[in-house]
């Protein structure tokens, strides 16, 4: 494998990766790097959460920003407040040793005045939630006229909460722009929609082997049992995980608050996160995680989109989801950065099933606790 500079990326932005110690490229990296610095175009990237995907488009986005001009010169669509704010502050350490490229988050849940005045500052990059950017534009508060390179990050996840409409009004709205580059987990049918009315038809493509969809560094365990008996079993594998963190996943927001209750009665410091928390009170519950004043969280899928938080131990599914590709986003949680971690699933009969089905479809190793 090679390294950054290889790729062709810049000292200045190496010197800043080497001292997150980001040192040797993913393979979507050695993949989209060398491409997106090299020409303008469009690109359709596959692949899962936790591959580096930040690192794959960000770089070459920094190499296109002309830093003489204070004019909005990029922008990168996100799911999510958290991811959104994830993505700015990974750009911002990437050009710490790099001339001032000014990158703002705008999303829904803050005061948009406050966003506007930031605004007003020399921004070169905006990373925005599809609603919160269309709000501002609607009030001219925002000029992305001369936006040359626009980004989908985890597109997949954008439709699937409902920006269809929001996404398309913002990629009919940019005709300046010479480069679109989609990165999405899954292709799905309204994922192809958008790549067929709004990407060229010559548009690369790149697409993680099914071998790597899955995170080889995920250990994948089960085990199987009533569920009248899975709170006993929960907390027996928390008490074997001593002070490591972790999340545990389950369907409904009703759910989440019955687990983290039966959980702080036992004395685990535990706290949810869904749908039906107001921002500042998933702020809260996310900062105490984040500081590790909280050791497990428990939350759904929606609620748990765009969460990323580093040195995750495991991942617990209470409740088994769906589809494969939840039960992959969900994994993914932990094991980043090329370090090890745990999805294990508390399962009754029926749940094993799925889960022997997801193991099939996604080719992972699974071991039975029982």
């Amino acid at each position: 494998m090679g390294k950054f500079e290889d790729l062709g990326v810049r000292k200045e932005f190496v010197k800043g990766l080497k001292e997150l110690n980001i040192i040797n490229p993913t393979e979507i990296q050695e993949k989209a790097i060398p491409l997106l610095i090299s020409k303008a175009g469009d690109l359709v990237g596959q692949a899962q959460t936790g591959t580096g995907k930040t690192a794959a488009f960000g770089l070459p986005l920094l190499h296109k920003i002309d830093t003489k001009s204070k004019k909005v010169q990029a922008l990168i669509l996100c799911p999510t407040r958290e991811l959104g704010q994830q993505v700015a502050k990974q750009l911002f350490k990437f050009t710490k040793y790099s001339d001032r490229i000014f990158t703002e988050a705008v999303y829904g849940g803050e005061n948009i005045e406050i966003q506007i005045g930031k605004l007003k500052r020399p921004t070169h990059i905006i990373v925005a939630t599809p609603g919160r950017l269309l709000d501002l534009i609607r009030r001219k508060a925002v000029d992305i006229r001369q936006v040359k390179t626009i980004v989908l990050d985890e597109a997949d996840e954008m439709l699937s909460m409902g920006f269809k409409e929001e996404l398309e009004a913002i990629l009919t709205g940019i005709k300046s722009a010479e480069s679109r580059w989609l990165f999405s987990a899954t292709i799905s049918k309204d994922i192809n929609d958008i790549i067929y009315n709004y990407l060229s038809r010559s548009a690369h493509r790149i697409a993680i082997a099914s071998e790597n969809v899955v995170n080889q560094n995920i250990k994948h365990e089960f085990l199987a049992c009533k569920d009248a008996d899975k709170l006993e079993n929960i907390l027996a594998y928390l008490s074997s995980q001593d002070e490591s963190r972790g999340v545990i996943f389950c369907k409904t927001k009703a759910e989440t608050q019955k687990l983290a209750e039966q959980l702080k009665s036992k004395g685990v410091s535990a706290d949810a996160i869904n749908g039906d928390l107001k921002q500042k009170e998933r702020d809260k519950v996310m900062r105490a995680f984040k500081n590790e004043s909280l050791q497990v969280l428990i939350a759904t899928d929606l609620a748990a989109r765009g969460i990323d938080i580093e040195d995750l131990a495991y991942v617990a599914h209470y409740s088994m989801p769906d589809k494969a590709e939840y039960y992959t986003h969900r994994s993914g949680r932990t094991a980043r950065a090329g370090k090890t971690g745990t999805s294990i699933s508390f399962v009754n009969n029926k749940e094993l099933k799925s889960l022997k089905i997801f193991q099939k479809e996604l080719g992972f190793k699974l071991n039975d606790l029982g």
